[in-house]
C-alpha cells in the first residue's frame, strides 16, 4: 500500500489514514468471572492450608473427644451387662420362688390329709371329757361390716 502525503500548511497530512483503534475494554462479565474464579482459588488454597496445619490445641481436643466418647461407650456396655445379669438373676429366683410355693402347698395338703378329724373328736369326747356347747353358753355379737372386732373389755357370763 502506497502512502499518499499532502501538505496543508505547516502540517503535512497522510492521506486515507485509519483510524485509531481502542484497546478493547474486556467485558464486565468475563472480569467479575475471572475474579470470582480468584476468590475461589484463594478460598481453596486457604482451606487447604488449614486442612494441613492443625493446631496442637486442636489435636488435643479432638483427642479428649474421642477418650471421652470412648469412656461413655464403656460404661454403657458396662450397664447394659449388669442389667442382663441382674434380670437372669431375678428369673433365677423368680423361679426359686415359684418352686418353693410348689412345695409348700404339697406339705399343707399333706398335712391336711393327714390330720383325721374324727380321730381328733373322739379322743376330745371320751378322754378329755368335753361336751358341745349349749344354747345358753353361746352367745352372738353383731359385726358393722367390718371383717373384724375389737374386744374392749370381758365377755358377760
Amino acid at each position: 500500500m502506497s502512502r499518499t502525503y499532502y501538505v496543508n500548511g505547516s502540517a503535512v497530512r497522510e492521506l486515507e489514514t485509519q483510524p485509531l483503534r481502542r484497546p478493547e475494554r474486556p467485558d464486565r462479565r468475563k472480569i467479575e468471572e475471572e475474579q470470582r474464579k480468584k476468590r475461589r482459588r484463594n478460598a481453596a488454597r486457604r482451606n487447604r492450608e488449614r486442612e494441613l496445619g492443625m493446631s496442637k490445641g486442636y489435636v488435643l481436643f479432638l483427642s479428649a473427644c474421642v477418650v471421652a466418647v470412648a469412656i461413655c461407650a464403656v460404661n454403657l456396655i458396662q450397664m447394659q451387662s449388669q442389667v442382663s445379669q441382674r434380670m437372669k438373676n431375678i428369673a433365677a429366683m423368680e423361679s426359686q420362688l415359684n418352686d418353693m410355693k410348689a412345695d409348700n402347698d404339697a406339705r399343707y395338703k399333706e398335712i391336711v390329709t393327714s390330720v383325721d378329724l374324727e380321730y381328733i373328736k373322739d379322743v376330745a369326747i371320751n378322754q378329755l371329757g368335753m361336751n358341745y356347747a349349749t344354747a345358753e353358753q353361746l352367745i352372738y355379737f353383731t359385726v358393722d361390716n367390718q371383717n373384724f372386732m375389737d374386744q374392749y373389755g370381758d365377755i358377760p357370763e
